[in-house]
């Protein structure tokens, strides 16, 4: 063989060169044998209430799991767990890629850690629309939050989810409760798809923006900035810090034209910096104002009440959805009434009625 043409790849073992020894095969034995081994709905509850957090880990895996089979075995975790959950404060946060959410909440959950709270952060993925595939980078984002003792941070894939929101952000929220911890938060893929279903599974909705992003009229657009409880308008330093105040004043206009809110809560603005720290213990602050108000006019529970509702008919759909695609005689029809409908024999309402009707009357 001519050695010129013995790689063709780009990336090629170079001979003479070994694959390193595994430095402990007696603990990478124990970690395999550990991942295969099923654990128990009890061994998991018991894990979770005292804060195992490698026990908290396999719990959301086992709910995030689309397998039929661990359905059963992860409502019975959720219930359990649910006796212990609702005592945390929920806080989400969005805005448009690059404005610097990883960043903003590194130096949020550093500032309630050093406040002597525990934060879990859910951080949400996107999904490729084509390989399916999500790198879940934030860890490697958050390098000092997720050193800190008093902080988990849990990447998961956005999936099919519009807004950003893994399928079973929900119920994660409850197992981190259960857990343990006080401050939940939850960040979004970002604006550009329905935020609706972060925003109906938190208490405090955070918007983060940067300066020049849009005028008053940019601002008054309905959407996004009507659900905000606050905006904040991150890299707020160096030579942006005037361009920052600006946008303050702009957003600040801006919110007064929009209808009050049901908790009597007028959402704020308010600039800072991430890497500086700057305005960032401002912000928990206006949070526990939120908190302090919504809990005297007692519209802190009610939302969390319109929350769990909204939750039940969203599952109730969910499954709904799930059990129609999964059904025998539908994955059969549905090819053949694709190819109908897509060389214009049937219309495509026609097709889903007749599709419905078949599945009704099995």
């Amino acid at each position: 063989m001519n050695p010129k043409k013995q790689h063709t790849k780009s990336l090629h073992e170079i001979a003479g060169i070994s694959l390193p020894e595994i430095i402990n095969s007696k603990s990478a034995n124990q970690v395999q044998k550990w991942r295969k081994k099923q654990t128990s709905s009890k061994e998991l509850i018991d894990g979770i209430l005292t804060g195992d957090i490698a026990v908290l880990s396999r719990a959301i895996t086992l709910i995030e799991s689309t397998n039929v089979s661990h359905l059963a075995q992860a409502n019975e975790v959720i219930t359990a767990c649910l006796l212990h959950a609702n005592k945390s404060v929920r806080i989400g946060v969005t805005g448009v890629p690059g404005v610097g959410k990883s960043t903003f909440i590194e130096a949020f959950g550093k500032h309630l850690t050093a406040c002597g709270k525990k934060v879990a952060v859910l951080a949400v993925d996107p999904s490729s629309t084509i390989s399916h595939g999500s790198i879940l980078g934030d860890k490697t984002r958050m390098e000092e939050l997720v050193k800190d003792a008093n902080a988990y941070i849990r990447p998961s894939a956005s999936g099919e989810t519009l807004g950003g929101v893994a399928r079973k952000t929900r119920e994660t929220i409850i197992l981190c409760e259960a857990a343990g911890f006080d401050t939940i938060i939850i960040e979004t893929v970002g604006v550009g798809q329905s935020e609706t279903a972060v925003h109906s599974m938190v208490d405090f909705f955070l918007l983060l923006k940067i300066a020049g992003a849009g005028d008053e009229l940019q601002g008054i657009k309905r959407g996004i900035m009507e659900m905000a409880d606050a905006i904040v308008i991150n890299k707020a330093d160096g030579d942006n810090i005037k361009k920052a105040n600006l946008a303050k004043v702009a957003f600040n206009r801006a919110l007064h034209l929009f209808p009050a809110k049901k908790s009597d809560w007028t959402p704020t603005t308010a600039t800072c910096s991430s890497i500086t720290g700057e305005g960032i213990p401002e912000v928990w602050q206006t949070i526990e104002k939120f908190l302090e108000l919504t809990n005297e006019n007692n519209s802190f529970v009610e939302k969390r009440a319109e929350q769990n509702n909204y939750w039940l008919l969203e599952t109730i759909n969910d499954q709904l959805r799930s059990h129609f695609y999964n059904h025998p005689e539908i994955e059969n029809l549905l090819a053949s009434t694709q190819k109908a409908v897509q060389k214009n024999e049937i219309s495509p309402f026609a097709a889903a009625q007749k599709l419905l009707k078949k599945y009704f009357k099995d």
